[in-house]
């Protein structure tokens, strides 16, 4: 048992004798009265979505979660697909589950698929990745002077980023996965 300073986005918790995942939290100091953790969270077998919220302290269930080592294949209309690497074992996440985390895969990246009994839950990412930008305008001269000092480009994947104006189609770029936010241009 693990208490309230355990919930952070993304986690998973045994909640009224179901899986829950906490998609939004904030902890609370008001000036008056004790702490407390406001929390919203998704229901992985049904799929519904609760608020409750924790007294600072108050003992919370961390649900220990398996870790399978797969390959992002393809997403359809059920999910998103993915093999086991060791027993070639397929298993799809639904896009709810998922989340934004979708919009960061690629066809054939490995990936650590975050499971409890057998079940598969989500995908856990590394904190940066790199990808191609597909789609980017050219700068202009004269951009810059006036205030612009970033533009849109599209990856890979189809998600959309603000980049500085050096950056052009072809480019490989590093986004945080965290942020959704350009760190840095990779090295080709």
């Amino acid at each position: 048992m693990a208490d309230t300073t355990a919930i952070k986005k993304d986690a998973f918790i045994m909640f009224k004798d179901a899986v829950h995942q906490v998609t939004d939290f904030q902890h609370v100091n008001p000036g008056k009265g004790s702490a407390f953790v406001r929390t919203r969270m998704r229901n992985v077998q049904t799929g519904k979505t609760l608020e409750n919220t924790f007294k600072a302290g108050e003992a919370v269930e961390i649900v220990d979660l398996e870790r399978a080592n797969m390959q992002y294949l393809y997403a359809d209309d059920t999910g998103f697909n993915f093999m086991d690497n060791d027993t070639y074992e397929q298993v799809s996440i639904s896009q709810e589950l998922i989340g934004d985390k979708g919009q960061y895969l690629t066809e054939g990246q490995e990936v650590v698929v975050l499971m409890h009994s057998g079940q598969p839950l989500s995908v856990d990412l590394p904190k940066k990745l790199a990808f191609k930008v597909t789609e980017a305008m050219p700068a202009v001269k004269g951009d810059s002077a006036q205030g612009r000092v970033t533009k849109e480009v599209t990856l890979e994947t189809g998600m959309k980023v603000q980049v500085p104006l050096f950056i052009e189609q072809g480019d490989r770029v590093i986004v945080n996965t965290e942020s959704g936010e350009y760190v840095e241009r990779a090295q080709n």
